[in-house]
């Protein structure tokens, strides 16, 4: 354990963990050669304000996350026992690599193309199936849980479970642009059907894409069994005002009301 923060800081007591997506520290330090801001150093803060978790998603083109980020957070991550290390990516191009070099607690499969702006879809199954179950089975071999990153569709969690995957991450775009319109009920109910069924079958839930402060409450309100959320974007924009610790924090308070 980390001597800076306290224990209970990290403990979340069966509610859903908050891992922090870095990328766009990693984007924002892309654009000078001065290595500022620190990717390592946002995870720390991040941690220290007690974030149970750290996220990445290094592309092949290494337009934000590059190589070194990933091996000097899996170094960090080491003094953090009780958080967990999350890589995502693509398990065709480069994040198998990751997997068998750094052997994170978890790998987030997600069906992006090489040159993709941003993730906007879960994987089609059974279509995407065959070539992901060695990859499923390898990752687990390593000692790595493995998530599917999948849309919100309760007939899609079977075949899920029948890769042998262990859980699933909600693709949560379609909620957060419904959120606060007469379709937030009718979309939200979807996820809703997904995250049931998906328990119903022994899977996990982690949820994550365009989740921030205002909708995340309503989320974990109404989605059983979150066990994660995976929150970049919209908590570094958060940062530029609040700061690192102050945003963990009120996230924090988002999830917490969530329970109450």
């Amino acid at each position: 354990m980390n001597p800076l923060v306290a224990p209970e800081a990290l403990r979340h007591e069966g509610r859903c963990a908050l891992s922090v997506n870095v990328n766009k520290v990693a984007l924002l330090r892309n654009t000078r050669h001065l290595g500022i801001p620190s990717v390592r150093r946002a995870a720390e803060l991040c941690l220290q304000a007690g974030a149970q978790g750290i996220t990445v998603h290094p592309r092949p083109d290494a337009r934000h996350i590059r190589t070194e980020d990933v091996h000097e957070l899996a170094a960090l991550l080491k003094d953090w026992p009780q958080a967990e290390y999350n890589i995502e990516g693509n398990p065709t191009q480069n994040l198998m690599d990751f997997v068998r070099q750094v052997r994170p607690h978890q790998v987030t499969f997600v069906p992006d193309a090489e040159d993709q702006f941003t993730s906007d879809h879960g994987w089609n199954l059974p279509a995407d199936g065959e070539r992901l179950r060695p990859l499923i089975e390898e990752c687990q071999a390593l000692g790595v849980r493995v998530s599917l990153f999948m849309d919100p569709m309760p007939a899609a969690m079977a075949q899920v479970a029948a890769l042998g995957a262990d859980r699933i991450e909600l693709y949560t775009e379609t909620f957060a642009s419904a959120f606060g319109t007469p379709r937030e009920a009718e979309v939200l109910a979807g996820f809703t059907a997904t995250a049931e069924a998906a328990l119903a079958l022994g899977l996990g839930i982690n949820a994550g894409h365009d989740l921030n402060r205002p909708n995340l409450t309503a989320f974990l309100k109404a989605v059983p069994g979150v066990l994660e959320v995976s929150i970049g974007h919209a908590l570094i924009a958060d940062a530029l005002e609040l700061g690192y610790a102050e945003t963990v924090r009120d996230y924090q308070r988002s999830i917490q009301r969530a329970y109450a």
